[in-house]
């Protein structure tokens, strides 16, 4: 018997789907030789400061630097109380670890993501019960049953994978020790006022910095006047193109008087066309998605989308065994994938109206082992979705598309550049003409791009035309624009190199592949630390664009720390991080120049001049009282996930919740006013419920205590 502990319950039944185990228990499956329990991510997390040292409870500036000599774990807190364990987290470890004791079990899998976090959340698992019986490593790119039993062939001895642990507890680790001590010290000696903290954060600040960056340039910015001078020349044959001027290679002028007397000058004047060239050229469709490019691409074209929110739809498309494993920085498949990725194709082109056009190849574009570090590009699998909610769709369509796509025909378009020098000999410019056509379509028919076609009349090298026409037109430089989602997560993922707005996006994709490893944070963290940064107050978001708040400028100005905030340091931790994995750098080296750098920090804060960056004001905004708790008397008040009691504290259960599935099934959520209405009456009048059957209907609901438990349940009454 072997116990396979998944990340999630939802990873857990689809390795129990694969096997065909159908025996559910409390906490775990159980059949055909396996027992497949599982965690809610970690379940474990490292000790605060106050629990390796009492004094350590109270805040003061001689307590710091506090470095470990070695890292603890406990019980993850409840996120609603930090100083009380996580029951739920509690119980399914107390579940895990009585299934690795039981004497018919010989050996344990890790069924956890394949990366530096999946790895810890197994290990620290595991490794913290100290059970001698042998450890195996599942390492999947999808869940799929046919890669689960595929998979459960060739599992690994979990030790092979001590490159993957150094890195992840290295970063968790060196995380702990920048977070809690830069975090605690600059609260103490920047902010005014209790209450909250001012987050100090290794991949925190670096960001922070490239949106306070372009906030400046923007502000800095002093906009320039320039002029154009353009021409409409016409052919025999009655046709006209425009040409704009050139000179020694410059179309933008400083000063307008030189264009004013040239445009008087073409007054009634001929040109003749001097140089015709005519190009074709290919337009690849952009690489396959990795986690970046994807959120980049969702965020920018639909509104209301986050970075946050395309990680959270992708991740539950791959619990659904619908798209490979989503936390990934490459943006090709690895050469081992051909087969796979040919079966994929023939299952989702099925039907399209161009189904024929779709023809699997297998080029380097798409498949190279060179390109792919740890886990390949994001592609559907062969399993088509029967359901999925609006934003799934959204998400879905966009990998399946950018996967099929790669198998169409290349889109073609021609160029023509026509140069045309005026009769004229004091005009020592020419005037150049571009054209564009869309000769082959290709892929872009199933992203439907339209393309603008500009066309040219067929002119011939020595034709003389004539000038109809002539404009000087007057322009003015403009700023850089603000960051949104989509530029900040290429400058994290590229740190900064080659992000200045010259490369192409597809010049940027592959810069990124190239760079890895050095960047700001992983692919699986980058969209955390934008949350982060909007949470705490440093950033907001107007619109689509991310803007530095007073707080988050005054911190860039202030905090001492330069290192913190530079690309080029954070970029080379974050190397050093993949160097662990790859066994180039140790774990040991790390967190000693790690300890040494957070010594530095504080000592750097400590004696630094006396300023606030940051007042926390005393005020607090008295909760609302809605009414009476039916359990202890205490008042009700509105909280962010629910209507819950204030006694909460001292363990009082009663709570009725914003997504309430009662209230959902029927497309409604609970008010301010319905939660008065029912805590005065104890009945409250709801209309325009939706029936199953999409009929709307009014009802009288109590929220009841249950007789053999202390939580409530919905009763619905009709009026007669």
């Amino acid at each position: 018997m072997k116990v396979i502990i998944a990340e999630k319950p939802s990873v857990a039944k689809n390795i129990a789907d694969a096997l065909k185990i159908k025996t559910k228990k409390d906490g775990y499956f159980e059949g055909n030789d396996y027992i497949i329990t599982w965690a809610f991510g970690h379940l474990l997390q490292l000790y605060d400061a106050k629990d390796y040292d009492e004094k350590l409870k109270k805040w003061s500036m001689e307590n710091f630097p506090f470095i470990p000599s070695h890292f603890r774990y406990k019980v993850k807190s409840d996120p609603r109380n930090r100083d009380k364990e996580d029951l739920g987290a509690k119980k399914q470890l107390k579940i895990i670890y009585s299934l690795i004791k039981r004497n018919d079990v010989e050996a344990l899998v890790s069924a956890c993501d394949y990366d530096r976090e999946g790895q810890i959340i197994g290990d620290t698992i595991i490794y913290n019960l100290k059970s001698q019986k042998k450890v195996y490593r599942l390492l999947l790119n999808e869940w799929t049953p046919e890669e689960v039993l595929k998979g459960l062939q060739n599992i690994k001895p979990n030790i092979e994978m001590k490159p993957l642990q150094d890195a992840g507890l290295s970063r968790q680790w060196a995380d702990w020790l920048i977070g809690i001590n830069l975090t605690s010290v600059a609260t103490l000696k920047y902010q005014k006022g209790r209450g909250q903290a001012l987050n100090i954060g290794r991949v925190l600040l670096p960001t922070l910095k490239i949106i306070y960056d372009r906030d400046k340039e923007i502000e800095n910015f002093v906009p320039e006047d320039y002029y154009k001078l353009t021409a409409t020349f016409q052919t025999k044959d009655g046709e006209e193109y425009e040409g704009t001027y050139f000179e020694e290679g410059q179309e933008k002028f400083k000063s307008k008087e030189p264009l004013e007397l040239i445009e008087q000058i073409l007054a009634n004047q001929s040109g003749t066309v001097i140089d015709k060239k005519v190009e074709r050229k290919k337009e690849f469709p952009p690489y396959l998605f990795n986690l970046s490019n994807l959120q980049g691409y969702i965020t920018s074209k639909y509104k209301g989308w986050t970075s946050d929110k395309v990680l959270k739809i992708a991740q539950s498309l791959y619990e659904k065994k619908l798209i490979t494993y989503p936390r990934t920085a490459s943006v090709a498949l690895e050469e081992s994938l051909v087969g796979k990725a040919a079966k994929v194709l023939d299952v989702l082109k099925r039907g399209l109206p161009f189904e024929e056009e779709i023809k699997f190849q297998k080029t380097k574009r798409i498949f190279n082992n060179a390109k792919v570090e740890s886990h390949s590009a994001i592609i559907p699998t062969y399993l088509v979705p029967k359901s999925l909610t609006k934003d799934e769709e959204m998400v879905y369509t966009a990998i399946k598309n950018r996967f099929i796509v790669q198998f169409m025909t290349i889109a073609e378009y021609e160029e023509t550049k026509i140069t045309t020098k005026a009769n004229v000999n004091e005009i020592k410019g020419v005037f150049i003409s571009k054209g564009k056509v869309q000769t082959v379509v290709g892929w872009k028919k199933l992203e439907k791009i339209e393309s603008k076609d500009t066309l040219l009349p067929a002119v011939t090298i020595n034709e003389h035309v004539d000038i109809t026409k002539q404009d000087v037109s007057s322009h003015v430089t403009k700023p850089p624009k603000p960051h949104i989602e989509k530029t900040l997560l290429r400058v994290m993922e590229t740190c900064g190199k080659g992000s200045k707005g010259g490369e192409s996006e597809e010049g940027e994709e592959m810069l990124a592949s190239i760079l890895s490893g050095y960047s700001i944070g992983t692919p699986a963290t980058r969209a955390e630390t934008i949350k982060k940064l909007k949470d705490i107050g440093y950033i907001t978001a107007e619109n689509k664009n991310l803007v530095c708040t007073e707080l988050g400028r005054k911190l860039v100005e202030t905090f001492p720390v330069k290192e913190l905030f530079d690309l080029e340091f954070t970029g080379r931790l974050e190397k050093t991080l993949s160097d662990i994995e790859k066994q180039k750098f140790t774990k040991e080296s790390f967190l000693h120049v790690i300890s040494e750098f957070t010594s530095k920090a504080v000592e750097k804060i400590k004696s630094d001049q006396e300023v606030v960056i940051n007042e926390v004001s005393k005020e607090k905004k008295q909760a609302e009282v809605l009414g009476k708790c039916p359990l202890c008397g205490h008042a009700i008040i509105e909280g962010q996930k629910g209507f819950g009691c204030s006694n909460w504290k001292s363990g009082c259960k009663f709570v009725i919740w914003k997504n309430d599935k009662f209230l959902a099934s029927m497309k409604k959520k609970p008010t301010k006013t319905m939660v008065k209405t029912l805590l005065k009456n104890g009945v409250v009048t709801v209309k325009g419920l939706t029936s199953k059957k999409g009929n709307k209907f009014d009802a009288n609901l109590r929220y009841e205590k249950n007789q053999d438990n202390e939580y409530f349940s919905w009763k619905m009454e009709f009026n007669k």
